[in-house]
């Protein structure tokens, strides 16, 4: 075969090199055609795939907004952060928090929304389109964002059922039930009205996860409530759910201001935001407090459940999704703060209703004894302080704290059905508010089932097979299943797995993904392009901020926390809190065997994906592969009649490229003339880049 010189031409557009028609001096007569790709000029110079015109688009910047605020934005804000800081430093905690936001949340936020935008394509699709070695990040990501979807809507629907108790007057959990001698129910009167309430009435919690009771004929109906107010919302994708979170996003901040202007003008009030403010700098010497700092990052802004990247998926190229990331970053901040603020005004005020109640008991138990004068309301303290812990103990006089009052503050489901409640039925006119209450929580939780389901489902609609099937035939399929599995939850131990979910599904799974996520889009698809990638869609080129946290600082926060919650699950002993009805009171359990068995294939399925399609695609264990994307299919150099013609050889490098872009030549015949066709060895390697240049050297053979 003849040797042949491949040379370049200036780049002129799209325009073909003047055809070369002299004798070459081998004598050969060859033409030499380069074909020059448009320059990167804007977002549309690179053939993504995804950027089908059909796909679909946000009505507005306002709906685009709302949504990824109402999934952003959720019950953590209301439930978690409150108790994290009232637990890690009071005030002191904010400081970590803000530093991980910046440093972590704030990062890998862009890092999915940009990528979603950029490539308009789903999780699923994302990933095989950077290398379909990675299409796993995908599959795990939709598993456990599967499992995260099954328990949250049992949150959904416990808010329901108090929802629709709360137009009920006077509410149902303001007061023990009586037996049948007239007297309050034991149960109620070791525990109290709102805790009876919570795990008798609406749970009827059964004493241990090895004995769950049948089904609760209650929580089913406002389970498949729930699943069918979902399923209508979601099943057209966002030209349904893009309507309703003009709703779910804006209705919780209403509420909230009510509650303000109410909580700051009740007693109690502001010793509720001192003890919780108050910054107690030691704290902030414990790696555990920066740990629930970089967790409480982590899970407020939704991250890894695909969910991010497919609202940026709906964006227009140019969409500012810079901009975005810190106006949705500041809004999930201050709207922690804001709602922890309005938690503890109302809970310090039920704090200082409690202990004047102590003192009332207390004072009454001191007047039979003639310990205090019957009308001496002063005297109290100083007939206190004479008595020794032995005297307390025989008299049954209670420890009238305020600041133990407010340290009982609970979290989670404890929070909401439980302590807050309480402080529900001392406000005047409670219906009302317990109304409004529970439709914040309902708006709040149907805001993040949204984003939910809707990373999920956009991740199952980058399957081609199920393309072809209509959109509200594979949502209702989807619910319809996940509405079946929930039927665990609907148990007298429903609380007790949704538990174990949220302690398992959604944890190691999550982190994987997120550290997966931000190796893939930095280091293999590559920081420098994904900086010029945004550059291209906003004008903005990330500074060395985005530099450092992208390739290092983010990156060893993820697997800190990883190998922090894999030693914390190894070390304690895990426990669960089972209702003990003869007690009254919760007891700390150990979870079975089998059901940490369970949990530990939960863990897997979300994990061993990742390794698993790894592993299959680059050794081809896969004759066909029905996930890979058009663009992203294998890279095969060569063919068998192409093949062992590559040569990476300086001489073919062209003048005006760098040497980095060295070319490979590949060389074949067809007839009497030889074809050779060069290209560089990034596109090679990374076949969503744009190639600058293509030679093609035809010449006939001797």
């Amino acid at each position: 075969m003849a040797a042949t010189k491949i040379i370049d031409a200036p780049r002129n557009g799209h325009e073909m090199a003047p055809l070369n028609t002299r004798a070459r001096g081998d004598g050969t007569h060859g033409v030499t055609i380069v074909l020059t790709a448009p320059q990167r000029n804007s977002v549309q110079s690179v053939d993504i795939p995804g950027n089908e015109p059909e796909r679909a688009a946000w009505s507005g910047k306002m709906q685009f907004f709302l949504s990824i605020i109402g999934y952003s934005v959720g019950l953590g804000n209301i439930w978690r952060f409150p108790y994290l800081c009232q637990q890690n430093g009071g005030g002191a905690f904010l400081i970590p928090f803000m530093v991980m936001l910046i440093l972590e949340g704030i990062p890998l936020f862009l890092i999915e929304l940009g990528i979603g935008q950029r490539m308009r394509l789903g999780a699923l699709g994302v990933w095989n389109t950077i290398h379909p070695w990675l299409g796993g990040i995908g599959i795990s990501s939709c598993i456990v964002t599967l499992f995260v979807a099954l328990y949250y809507n049992v949150i959904i629907t416990w808010v329901f059922f108090y929802l629709f108790n709360s137009f009920r007057y006077p509410l149902p959990w303001s007061s023990c039930p009586l037996n049948g001698t007239g007297f309050e129910l034991e149960e109620c009167a070791k525990s109290s009205e709102t805790t009876y309430f919570w795990y008798r009435t609406t749970l009827d919690a059964a004493p241990s996860m090895d004995e769950p009771g049948g089904l609760k004929w209650w929580i089913v109906l406002c389970l498949m409530l729930s699943w069918t107010i979902v399923f209508f919302i979601v099943m057209k994708g966002i030209q349904s759910s893009g309507k309703v979170v003009y709703f779910t996003s804006l209705f919780p901040y209403i509420v909230l201001t009510i509650f303000f202007i109410r909580g700051i003008t009740l007693r109690g009030a502001g010793a509720g935001l001192m003890h919780m403010y108050t910054p107690k700098v030691e704290k902030l010497l414990e790696p555990t407090v920066w740990l629930d700092a970089a967790t409480q990052v982590f899970y407020s802004f939704g991250l890894a459940f695909g969910s991010l990247i497919a609202f940026g998926s709906y964006n227009t190229p140019k969409n500012n999704c810079v901009r975005d990331v810190l106006l949705v970053s500041v809004c999930n901040a201050v709207t922690a703060i804001y709602a922890s603020v309005v938690i503890f005004a109302i809970l310090g005020f039920k704090a200082t209703v409690n202990v004047d109640r102590c003192i009332a008991s207390n004072t009454e138990i001191l007047v039979k004894n003639k310990l205090l004068g019957l009308n001496d309301t002063q005297g109290y303290e100083q007939a206190m302080s004479l008595l020794n812990g032995t005297e307390l103990t025989r008299l049954q006089l209670s420890e009238c704290s305020l600041a133990h009052e407010l340290d009982n503050a609970a979290e989670g489901t404890g929070l909401a059905f439980i302590v807050f409640t309480q402080a529900i039925v001392e406000l005047p006119g409670a219906p009302f508010w317990a109304v409004l209450f529970f439709t914040m929580l309902l708006s709040l939780g149907l805001g993040s089932q949204i984003g939910i389901l809707e990373g999920m489902l956009c991740t199952l609609f980058d399957i081609d097979i199920i393309k072809r099937v209509k959109k509200q035939h594979v949502t209702g399929v989807v619910c319809l299943f996940c509405f079946i599995v929930g039927f665990i939850f609907c148990t007298g131990a429903g609380e007790y797995w949704l538990k174990m979910f949220d302690s398992f599904a959604g944890t190691i799974g999550l982190v994987v993904v997120a550290l997966m996520e931000m190796i893939a889009v930095i280091f293999i698809y590559g920081h420098e392009r994904f900086t010029e990638d945004i550059f291209q869609m906003t004008g903005y080129r990330p500074g060395r901020y985005w530099q450092w946290t992208w390739r290092y600082i983010g990156p060893v926060i993820m697997v800190c926390i990883l190998v922090s919650s894999v030693v914390f699950m190894v070390i304690r002993n895990p426990t669960y809190g089972a209702w003990n009805a003869d007690l009254g009171m919760i007891e700390q359990k150990s979870y079975p065997n089998w059901v940490m068995g369970i949990a530990l294939s939960m863990i897997l399925a979300g994990v061993l994906p990742m390794p698993i399609v790894f592993l299959m695609r680059s050794f081809q264990c896969l004759k066909v592969d029905l996930d890979i994307h058009q663009g992203s299919i294998r890279r095969n150099e060569t063919t068998a009649s192409t093949k062992e013609m590559i040569d990476n050889d300086d001489d073919n490098m062209s003048p005006d490229m760098p040497p980095q872009d060295s070319l490979a030549a590949t060389r074949f015949t067809i007839g009497d003339f030889e074809v050779s066709c060069a290209s560089s060895w990034k596109e090679r390697l990374y076949p969503l880049q744009k190639p600058r240049s293509r030679h093609l050297h035809i010449s006939e053979k001797h």
